[in-house]
């Protein structure tokens, strides 16, 4: 059995479930500033900021059962890509607190909904609502559809990636978080509706450049015999 750390389960987290993934080019200016750590450089095309919107499922076979939307920057530190996540809603306090305590990751609650959309099950599309539980003082309440519709090209292999998020924790130090995911990925097409107003609003009214879907996959996030802090 999963270890429990406090209020959320010690890492490394073992999640089962379906993900769905858009990538945007947003013009710089448009982005807001988010504080990155020490020595990443967020990736651009012909003046284009890379931004990574993840809609993901986990289901109950993983250490926790919960819904998330998270928005990561593709960065490069060093002589190396990773990933920083910027934004992200969570419908589960455990894994809201632990994602801020182990990994400084940016959780906020919310409600999200998943509602299967086309045919057959499992290889249809998926359509998700969210609406923040609280409010940003600057950008207001993140309240937001999207779409993600059927494949388009289905992958014949289950491929295994690993990467890292690199998170700027609140003293300004940096936490370096292997990913590790292994699941049957789809290309397809997806489609955002957010408020222009709102935390979302740089991604108002613009369309992916791709659309990605990874279905029952086992998704590790974290080190083995590692404390929070």
């Amino acid at each position: 059995m999963q270890g429990m750390q406090g209020e959320f389960p010690a890492e490394p987290w073992r999640l089962r479930g379906d993900l769905y993934a858009g990538l945007w080019l947003v013009p710089a200016a448009r982005m807001p500033h988010w504080p990155l750590p020490d020595g990443a450089r967020p990736l651009s095309v012909a003046g284009r900021r890379m931004v990574v919107l993840f809609w993901a499922d986990y289901r109950p076979e993983g250490v926790l059962a919960y819904r998330e939307w998270l928005v990561a920057l593709p960065v490069r530190h060093g002589r190396t890509v990773a990933a920083t996540a910027v934004q992200a809603w969570v419908d589960s306090e455990p894994s809201r607190a632990g994602g801020r305590a182990l990994w400084a990751v940016p959780k906020e609650p919310a409600e999200i909904t998943f509602t299967p959309v086309g045919t057959p099950p499992g290889r249809g599309g998926v359509l998700t609502r969210l609406r923040a539980t609280t409010r940003d003082p600057e950008t207001g309440e993140a309240d937001a559809t999207g779409v993600y519709d059927r494949d388009v090209l289905r992958w014949p292999w289950r491929p295994a990636v690993r990467a890292y998020l690199l998170q700027r924790a609140a003293d300004g130090t940096h936490r370096r978080v292997p990913l590790y995911l292994r699941g049957r990925p789809a290309w397809g097409r997806a489609r955002l509706t957010a408020d222009p107003r709102g935390p979302l609003g740089y991604l108002a009214g613009r369309t992916p450049v791709a659309a990605l879907a990874v279905r029952d996959f086992v998704f590790v996030v974290g080190r083995s015999g590692r404390s929070s802090g």
